[in-house]
């Protein structure tokens, strides 16, 4: 690693370095993403970008609760040859936290848009897990918004309200002790993770209170939309963007998942115009981060039939 990097890039890098040997993948180069941020829709926006600027663009969004850095090892993998933006939605990260506290999937459907018109110049193959997803949906079926693909990872317009609960139930404690605290809560949700890779990923979900004591950073205004209750009142809406999606879509599930079953996969790729379904294994929910190479095992030839030669590096 080169000394001009500060101790914070250093251990950025190291991590992963980690996580990628951890998960299997062997990038071109390790480098970490470029930061941004953008006014869209009145919101500030933090972005990461990867790859050449004049590259294929990828959009991703993360899901409710995580921020921009769930899509790491994603895009490092397919920033040799895309433009890979990753967002922190409104209220997460290092974005804004609207003053009237908004968290409606049809305004975050907008900044989406609007990010979209301002940042690329070639429509976009976008890409959303869970919140994002659902995001997804809803910007795809916008007549503002062109879009080259789009990637809908482990969620659907009818998601399970037991799997849907219990990532309420995980995040339900916003503020704890300490780090290691989290760790521990987060492990006993998810046991596929290694404890030492999941504690550097948490600190890009988890900010320092004044009182020394840990937080969520997410704006817990928005904990209430997206209980199942929120969830269904959606569902004619997002059923009713479905049939507005004209673009190739990818509809991803992770296996092991409680939130979109096989069947949810099928009826949303049913009522898709252009769609596949691809199960990736080893995953539950979170696929990025159960199964980073899974979701490129599927993601890479899907890209590869819009935009060309597949991805070499990894």
């Amino acid at each position: 690693m080169s000394s001009s990097l500060s101790d914070v890039d250093q251990d950025a890098l190291a991590h992963l370095r980690s996580a990628a040997e951890r998960a299997a993948l062997r990038p071109a180069r390790f480098v970490l993403p470029g930061v941004r941020d953008v006014i869209a829709n009145g919101i500030r926006l933090q972005l990461l970008e990867w790859g050449p600027a004049d590259a294929p663009p990828i959009v991703f969004l993360h899901g409710g609760s995580l921020t921009a850095h769930t899509w790491d090892l994603v895009c490092l993998v397919l920033s040799e040859q895309y433009r890979c933006i990753a967002v922190d939605l409104r209220g997460h990260g290092e974005s804004e936290w609207p003053a009237n506290a908004d968290y409606t999937l049809d305004a975050i459907a907008a900044d989406v848009a609007a990010l979209i018109g301002t940042t690329v110049e070639r429509p976009p193959v976008l890409v959303g897990m869970s919140l994002g997803g659902l995001t997804a949906l809803l910007a795809a079926s916008r007549p503002d918004v062109e879009l080259s693909g789009l990637v809908v990872v482990d969620i659907g317009p009818r998601p399970r309200v037991d799997g849907v609960q219990a990532i309420i139930d995980f995040t339900s404690e916003h503020e704890l002790d300490s780090v290691d605290a989290f760790v521990q809560r987060a492990l006993a949700f998810n046991p596929r993770r290694r404890p030492e890779l999941l504690r550097r990923s948490l600190l890009h979900n988890l900010r320092q209170l004044p009182s020394g004591r840990w937080a969520w950073k997410w704006d817990p205004r928005r904990s209430g939309v997206s209980r199942p209750e929120q969830v269904r009142a959606h569902q004619d809406r997002l059923w009713a963007s479905v049939s507005q999606i004209h673009c190739p879509t990818l509809v991803l599930r992770g296996e092991r998942s409680t939130v979109f079953l096989d069947e949810d996969a099928a009826e949303l790729a049913a009522a898709l115009a252009d769609a596949r379904v691809t199960v990736v294994p080893d995953a539950g929910h979170t696929v990025q981060g159960d199964n980073p190479r899974g979701l490129l095992d599927a993601v890479v030839p899907f890209l590869a039939q819009i935009h060309g030669p597949l991805v070499s590096g990894y």
